[in-house]
Parts: C-alpha cells; structure tokens; sequence
C-alpha cells in the first residue's frame, strides 16, 4: 500500500502516477475537428495527365481521364501537406486515406502519390516515374486522375505536390 511508503517515496510514486495518469488522458484525447485551408492550391491534372499516360500507353495500359473528384483529394492534400510544412500521407492519429479520399467523392481502391520540391508538374510526374511505389500506383488499374499543387506559406513557398488515381 502506498500508505506505508516513507513520505518522500509516497510523494515521488505519487507524482509517477500523476504524470501517467495525464499521458493516458492525453492519448485519449479527441483530435480538434480539421481546420479549412487558406493556403491557394491549384489543379495541375491538366499538365500531368499527358505525362501519366504515355507512361500507360508505353505499358499496354488504358489511359486515364481526369476525374473531378480525384482532383479535389488531391487539391486537399496538397493543402495539408504545405500548411503542415511535410510531406505525409496521413497527418495525426486517426489520419485515414481510405475515409480521406471517400469524403471527396472518390470511389475505392483508389491511390495516392506525394511529393515536395519539384517546381513544375513534369518534375514532380519524373519523381513519381523514378520511385517505384509511385510508379506502380500510377500502372495500377485505375480509371481517374488528379493532380495539385500547393506552396507551403511558411517556409518561402515551397511546393508540395499530391496526385490521387482513382476508379470513378
């Protein structure tokens, strides 16, 4: 019992107790609802939708077509990843691809490429290309395409790039 511990040891077992007591409340806590982007991001599906199916055509694959719904996924994340300064897939406990790119109309399976850095859209397709998880997902059997591009505010504009392959 801790009744019968010196004081200076009941003390100290006491604040342990404390201490794990918050980090469980926290872990528990609920994530704050998601904060709508400020940050401009723009639609660069037209540019990368050539690159993307030679790429395709090269491999005995069916072009894709633009799919207005992959594009607002794409344009969302590409909004998180530059106000979040990062490139991530999946920002924060409970992050969820799948529920992510449904909300925006997206039909599953559907895909998504990131990417930071590249200053144009034919760098950014040329990454892609060049990474072969990236260039699987862009060979997979998927119908739709969208592509975005947004600049992170916080540290002189860098671009951050997000291409979601869909089956609508």
């Amino acid at each position: 019992m801790i009744s019968q511990l010196p004081p200076s040891t009941r003390r100290h077992a006491l604040r342990l107790a404390g201490l794990a007591l918050a980090a469980v409340v926290a872990s528990c806590a609920t994530k704050p609802p998601p904060v709508v982007s400020n940050t401009p991001a723009s639609d660069q599906t037209a540019g990368a939708l050539p690159l993307v199916n030679a790429l395709r055509a090269k491999n005995g694959l069916p072009p894709l077509k633009i799919e207005p719904t992959a594009s607002a996924a794409a344009i969302y994340q590409a909004r998180r990843m530059a106000d979040a300064d990062k490139m991530e897939h999946l920002m924060g406990i409970g992050d969820d691809f799948g529920k992510r790119v449904k909300a925006s109309g997206v039909k599953l399976p559907a895909a998504e490429n990131i990417a930071e850095g590249q200053r144009d859209v034919n760098a950014a397709v040329t990454a892609w290309i060049n990474s072969p998880k990236h260039l699987h997902n862009m060979l997979g059997k998927y119908n739709g395409l969208g592509v975005a591009l947004a600049y992170a505010p916080t540290s002189g504009g860098k671009p951050y790039w997000s291409m979601v392959l869909s089956s609508n």
